[in-house]
């Protein structure tokens, strides 16, 4: 079966191909972009190049049936995802106040997805085809894939898998695990038979653990609700069985959610694939507004996935892993060249990275499952952490001379002590490829806090800082960074806040970017804030109330109209 010049979103669609059934359903809480960095249309293409028909159903309507019903029941499964957010994150602030715009929406505009997409998209799913098969995935349900704390309700919550219902939960990075659904599926319609594939989660038991398997028992729910510092010991544990490669297990009321060892990253060549199936990077036609996410990483490129740094507070790296899963140089200047001919081709690569600007290539010279490590790069650069900023240097002054190609950015997501390992690379990326400005993710001055965030000294940020200024001035090009911040972080106190703004006054810098702290289900900083401790079970200072909250992000955003404190409890 050839593959579609897109996926179908409705009856009509289907017909065009000659389609009579779905074999898939996807259900997004985004847009239908057919572009890579849309999960829908990733996933979906990657099964149809397996020879299986899908469907998209994009930013479904939650009060009826008929939208994820349009184009009939699919033979195998459907599988639903929040989107590329958290649908919380996606609709309220820092301080629980509702956001007026969505990015992944036409228009930008809020409210084209429900509160806690997952469990709705899966209720509604279970509404329209009775005893259906349906699959829980993205980046909400992996972070909410265990017993965990929701910031925007102040409770514990349990697995989203029981809230749910949801037959089966995918985490991380999905292509391996649907890919293998659809294979069993296909052969048996016994969902008996879905237990166990890496990448996945279920209600189970321990019988149903391989004999002799490896298994962490995570604290049980109703263990954290006794104990709130159990929670710190539940991340934790989570982290590691992500690290090892092993099962873990967590029991609620009972009942026990069983999480399969994690999916491997794919390899070069299987992402080399991925990435050059037929995708369009056009918004579906039926769209009349534009999608802002999409113009966003219209030009840019995804070179790698995975991120070697594990910051405390970060979702992406805890849902993509830390190893890193790069793609060729082939593949890449394959796709620089194809951009270059589009019609709406303007002549900038405006990214080029993954969750880092700097990981391309990047490998651990040991054994990493072994590894017992939170991060390879702090406290101190890990000495089997192997990076290849010297071939990364070669790789985009190669994309930058790939005819039609006139500048090439990095515009973020460089990781700043890896980068003063290749003074070579460092140097260039001033002189060649910054447009400008440069983002940078300090995040704070404290060393303590640093140290909570899992994030390299503030003495590190000032040696790249300053060599950045040399060679941007030696290059004859004035150019500034743009350091983001972020203020009640866990452990952080009102004069740390105080000792930041002091820093950024004496250099006459105005913030731009700063972020309060907010604490993401899953992350090992919503830990430290829920339960009052560091990971070593040290009690630290937390600002809990959004007066505390409000007061630290006032001090370092001087002049800053505060918003109201609003509590969202659903």
């Amino acid at each position: 079966m050839s593959s579609p010049r897109l996926l179908p979103t409705t009856r009509a669609e289907m017909s065009s191909l000659g389609w009579s059934e779905l074999d898939i359903l996807l259900v997004s809480g985004d847009a239908y972009v057919d572009h890579p960095s849309f999960g829908s249309a990733l996933l979906g293409r990657w099964l149809a190049a397996q020879g299986w028909r899908v469907g998209i159903a994009a930013q479904p309507r939650w009060e009826t049936t008929e939208d994820v019903a349009r184009m009939g029941r699919p033979r195998l499964f459907a599988g639903a995802s929040a989107g590329a957010l958290d649908s919380m994150l996606a609709h309220y602030t820092a301080f629980r106040k509702k956001r007026s715009d969505d990015a992944f929406t036409p228009g930008g505009k809020a409210g084209a997805r429900p509160n806690r997409a997952s469990i709705v998209y899966t209720g509604l799913l279970k509404r329209a085809f009775p005893g259906l098969p349906v699959v829980l995935g993205g980046v909400e349900a992996s972070l909410r894939r265990a017993a965990h704390y929701d910031f925007w309700g102040d409770s514990l919550r349990r697995s989203i898998l029981l809230d749910s219902k949801a037959d089966l939960l995918v985490y991380g990075m999905g292509e391996r695990a649907v890919a293998e659904i659809a294979r069993r599926l296909a052969y048996s319609p016994d969902l008996l038979r879905l237990r166990g594939i890496p990448g996945s989660a279920f209600m189970g038991g321990p019988e149903d653990l391989p004999p002799g398997a490896a298994c962490l028992r995570l604290p049980s729910y109703e263990g954290l609700l006794a104990d709130p510092k159990k929670l710190m010991e539940a991340t934790l544990s989570l982290e590691a069985q992500m690290r090892s490669g092993c099962w873990a297990l967590q029991e609620h009321a009972g009942r026990a959610v069983v999480f399969a060892p994690p999916a491997e990253p794919l390899s070069t060549d299987e992402l080399d694939r991925l990435y050059a199936l037929p995708f369009s990077r056009l918004p579906h036609p039926s769209y009349r507004e534009a999608i802002p996410a999409m113009e966003m990483i219209r030009s840019s490129v995804t070179a790698h996935r995975g991120c070697a740094g594990g910051c405390s507070f970060c979702a992406l790296a805890l849902h993509q892993g830390r190893r890193i899963a790069s793609r060729s140089r082939q593949s890449l200047l394959a796709e620089a060249a194809e951009l270059a001919r589009r019609p709406d081709w303007d002549g900038s690569v405006t990214d080029l990275g993954g969750p880092s600007a700097n990981m391309w290539g990047a490998r651990c010279a040991a054994e990493p499952k072994a590894c017992k490590r939170s991060s390879c790069l702090t406290p101190s650069i890990c000495p089997h952490f192997q990076d290849d900023q010297a071939g990364l240097l070669s790789l985009l002054r190669s994309l930058k001379s790939v005819p039609g190609v006139k500048h090439l950015r990095v515009a973020s997501g460089v990781r700043h002590d890896l980068a003063l390992r290749c003074p070579d690379y460092a140097k260039a990326l001033a002189s060649e490829f910054t447009g400008g400005q440069l983002k940078l993710a300090p995040e704070h001055s404290s060393e303590a806090v640093l140290a909570l965030m899992r994030k390299p000294s503030f003495k590190v940020f000032e040696r790249y800082l300053s060599l950045f200024e040399k060679e941007s001035k030696a290059a004859g090009k004035e150019q500034y960074v743009i350091p983001y911040l972020m203020s009640a972080f866990p452990g952080c106190t009102d004069a740390d806040m105080r000792a930041l703004a002091s820093w950024l006054r004496a250099r006459g810098w105005k913030p731009r970017q700063v972020q309060c702290f907010i604490p993401v289900p899953g992350t090992v900083a919503t830990a430290m804030y829920f339960a009052g401790i560091d990971p070593a079970g040290r009690a630290i200072k937390v600002a809990r109330t959004d007066a505390e909250r409000l007061r630290q992000h006032g001090i370092l955003t001087e002049g800053w109209q505060m918003p109201r404190p609003r509590r969202q409890s659903r």
